[in-house]
């Protein structure tokens, strides 16, 4: 196969200072792109803000023999998302990829979680996402062409001290999926990324570029998320609207299902519903939906058969 190339292409990435991100930007520069690199620079917990981070992985671009420009406006307010936006235009002269990684984590859960640790959230991994999305819409539209990845996370399956963060990323699973039917006639395909990696905002000690493996130690550096994100942002990605994980050297997609369930004929009562769970929730035969029209069709199709018979 022939190496996949982002020459002439212009790709935003958020949250590139350090970690994931900073291996998303690193090696789209390499296979050509240019590249914005997003960083507020601040902690993982989104307090302050440093140009450090951002321009640091500029430099390396640079020295590199890439193009790369460094930028630390802030994705959660949508006037800093539209110069994000604007700085690849001004810079570059087009925008053709936004690779939306700038995130925070506080961890609580039921109790101690409060409303501040919900909204911190939802602005930064939710909003920014729509507003960088929204800001660069117009510019896919106009050219007919646009690639944006968006970063959930296997949170959303469950842990109990990262409320905030898991609702935020699942959020962003249902701004794909609606966002991928408003692209498709332009050429514009959305898809999410669930990074597993070893970094600050995991809670780990991030790894450094020349890492080797320890024996019987998980093995998860940032650059092994990379070449999904790199395949998801290509004008060779065949799909949108689909959630993939990486790392470790493990490359899966995740995806919403649903079982074919239990049909009642005439009105169902509570006692009906417990007394057929088992079929309620048998996974033989489940299907995944391309998205709500598809489910629908699904869901009632015993009606749409007994209208065909009647």
């Amino acid at each position: 196969m022939s190496e996949l190339s982002f020459e002439g292409r212009v790709a935003v990435v958020t949250g590139a200072g350090r970690g994931i991100g900073r291996a998303h930007a690193l090696l789209l520069a390499k296979r050509g792109a240019s590249v914005v690199v997003n960083d507020l620079g601040g902690s993982m917990e989104g307090e302050g803000s440093d140009v450090g981070p951002a321009q640091s992985v500029v430099d390396e671009i640079v020295a590199a023999g890439g193009a790369a420009a460094a930028d630390t406006n802030d994705v959660s307010t949508e006037a800093g998302a539209k110069a994000i936006i604007d700085t690849a235009i001004d810079r570059f002269g087009r925008i053709d990829i936004v690779v939306n990684n700038a995130g925070i984590v506080r961890y609580a859960g039921f109790p101690e979680v409060d409303l501040d640790n919900l909204e911190r959230h939802l602005a930064v991994h939710l909003i920014g996402s729509f507003n960088t999305t929204r800001a660069a819409w117009p510019h896919f539209v106009e050219q007919g062409y646009g690639r944006v990845v968006l970063t959930t996370s296997s949170g959303v399956l469950g842990l109990d001290n990262n409320l905030s963060y898991a609702t935020a990323k699942a959020g962003l699973i249902g701004l794909a999926r609606s966002a991928k039917l408003s692209g498709e006639p332009h050429g514009i395909k959305l898809n999410l990324i669930a990074p597993a990696a070893q970094t600050r905002m995991a809670g780990t000690a991030e790894l450094s570029d020349d890492a080797e493996p320890v024996p019987g130690q998980p093995f998860m550096p940032s650059g092994l998320v990379a070449p999904m994100v790199a395949f998801l942002a290509h004008e060779s990605c065949p799909v949108s609207g689909e959630i993939y994980t990486a790392g470790a050297g493990r490359f899966a997609r995740l995806f919403l299902a649903s079982t074919e369930g239990y049909v009642h004929e005439g009105p169902a009562t509570i006692e009906d519903v417990a007394e057929n769970w088992d079929a309620i929730n048998d996974e033989t035969g489940y299907y995944v939906p391309a998205d709500l029209m598809s489910w629908s069709g699904a869901f009632l199709k015993h009606q749409f058969a007994h209208l065909a018979t009647s």
